[in-house]
């Protein structure tokens, strides 16, 4: 039995309980849960999915051509090399990548789908949270408790995309799709397709709908910086071929992040440079007379926003044999035969698919409370991007929006490792990160700031703010928050450790 099992009243007993409670089975949750088993082996840990499997992004979209926009030996985890021949991977690759990892760390086994969080309640007199989660398949709700709450639920809403309300969009007789809800059964086979949008997802489903479909039209409102580059990495398959594989992907992984980091510094010091280097490549890709300016030139500079990967070319070879073109315009109202635009420019369509983008959803859309008190995370302030103000024993993973997701819930999964294990011989059980007196009138800006991606500024006001100053950022620098976040927790003076433990 664990000590804080040992300890809970006998009300509590009734209820399911564990040391931690991981929300979330998708790429972030079973990392952590790995990390966890690995190096807090004395915890026992449940994972709580809403879904009915694991694999969150990678096994809800589903769309033709679902696959990342970074590379795998970034993407991928710290602990488990990725050892496909492609870098740039599909979504069915990168599904089976995770169902392999949580087979082999026998995380599967410590699932509960179909169980979402609606609510937890910290108490600070019995040290734990009480969660209230619905039972989907069961159609009920159950408490559970748990010391320490670790959110890995992502940042948008699974049941609801962003819906940018498209004028009389009731009016158009042929078949409307978002790409989040990918019909199994959608034949687009010789058919007109209209793809709205200019992310990644748009990029993505271009060249691979433009395959099978009679004509694929991309319609965007404004541009979007693209880049190209080969979906297998030369350098890790060469050198898996004369090293071990944990080496060689050691060896990937840490180049891979520098050149990462170099490419976006230099794209924000020298903005000019990158963008002249940018529209240069893709003259040479489409050749001289196409109109490189309308179509792929934003109002901002690179990396202001994402960068949208184009691997292998493929957007550009779909709109050279003309499968593909895009069409920069807005959009008037929705007719019985596709799209009018404010140019007056009418797009046929048989099928047109939304790729407008995800809704940001703050810790899963669960409430939170602390001692009666309901949370509202948009009035504190973050510490570290990982933890709130204020709010004890809780964790939520972010990854980072310039850079791989998954290199910054590794080093959120080791701390959260480092920050309990503190605790166990420490024989305390609750650490809570407190802003002093004399912080509490320094400079705020956005959680995120400096990136004004419309699906994150359309629910930043809803994050908590960050300071000026560390612990109290957010910077989304893998190499400082490296250094930041492996500095001793004992002398970290924002964390306030409390709640001895008793012997069992």
């Amino acid at each position: 039995m664990s000590d804080s099992l040992a300890q809970q009243p006998d009300a509590e007993l009734t209820r399911e309980h564990r040391d931690v409670i991981i929300v979330g089975a998708g790429l972030s949750g079973i990392g952590a849960a790995c990390h966890l088993a690995e190096k807090c082996p004395e915890r026992d840990y449940l994972l709580l999915e809403s879904r009915e499997a694991m694999g969150g992004t990678w096994d809800l979209f589903r769309y033709p051509g679902i696959r990342s926009d970074s590379d795998m030996h970034t993407l991928g985890y710290s602990f488990k090399p990725w050892e496909g021949a492609k870098a740039i991977a599909d979504g069915p690759s990168i599904l089976d990548y995770v169902r392999e990892t949580a087979a082999e760390h026998k995380i599967d086994q410590h699932i509960r789908y179909c169980h979402r969080l609606i609510s937890a309640s910290w108490s600070s007199e019995q040290s734990i949270w009480t969660l209230e989660v619905h039972q989907s398949d069961s159609d009920q709700t159950v408490q559970m408790t748990c010391n320490f709450l670790y959110m890995c639920a992502g940042y948008y809403s699974y049941d609801k995309p962003h819906d940018p309300q498209f004028p009389e969009v009731a009016s158009f007789k042929g078949k409307v799709i978002h790409p989040q809800f990918w019909p199994d059964d959608l034949d687009y086979q010789d058919k007109t397709v209209v793809i709205i949008g200019s992310g990644a997802t748009a990029m993505t489903l271009v060249p691979a709908m433009a395959k099978k479909a009679k004509q694929v039209t991309m319609l965007q409102r404004s541009p979007t910086y693209v880049f190209s580059r080969p979906s297998e990495d030369w350098f890790a398959n060469s050198l898996r071929k004369i090293l071990p594989s944990t080496w060689a992907y050691a060896i990937t992984r840490t180049r891979n992040t520098l050149f990462q980091e170099f490419i976006f510094k230099q794209a924000r010091n020298y903005p000019a440079v990158a963008k002249r280097f940018l529209i240069h490549q893709l003259h040479k890709q489409l050749g001289k007379d196409y109109d490189v300016e309308k179509h792929f030139t934003p109002n901002y500079n690179p990396w202001e926003q994402r960068l949208c990967l184009v691997p292998d070319d493929d957007l550009f070879k779909a709109i050279s044999n003309g499968s593909a073109d895009i069409v920069t315009d807005h959009i008037e109202r929705f007719t019985e035969t596709g799209i009018e635009l404010k140019s007056g420019q009418h797009l046929s369509a048989d099928i047109i698919v939304g790729a407008t983008g995800l809704e940001l959803e703050v810790m899963g859309g669960a409430q939170f409370s602390v001692d009666g008190q309901v949370v509202d995370f948009a009035k504190l302030t973050t510490y570290k991007g990982f933890m709130v103000s204020d709010v004890p024993n809780m964790v939520s993973t972010f990854g980072y929006v310039n850079a791989s997701w998954t290199l910054r819930a590794d080093l959120i999964s080791e701390w959260v490792c480092r920050a309990l294990n503190h605790m166990r011989e420490t024989k305390t059980r609750k650490v809570v990160p407190v802003l002093p007196q004399s912080l509490r009138d320094m400079p705020t800006k956005d959680w995120i700031a400096d990136f004004p991606a419309g699906y994150l500024k359309r629910g930043m006001h809803l994050q908590p703010k960050q300071g000026n100053q560390a612990p109290w950022v957010n910077s989304q620098d893998f190499r400082s928050e490296r250094a930041l976040f492996s500095l001793p927790i004992e002398t970290d003076k924002a964390l306030h450790f409390s709640g001895a433990e008793k012997s069992v």
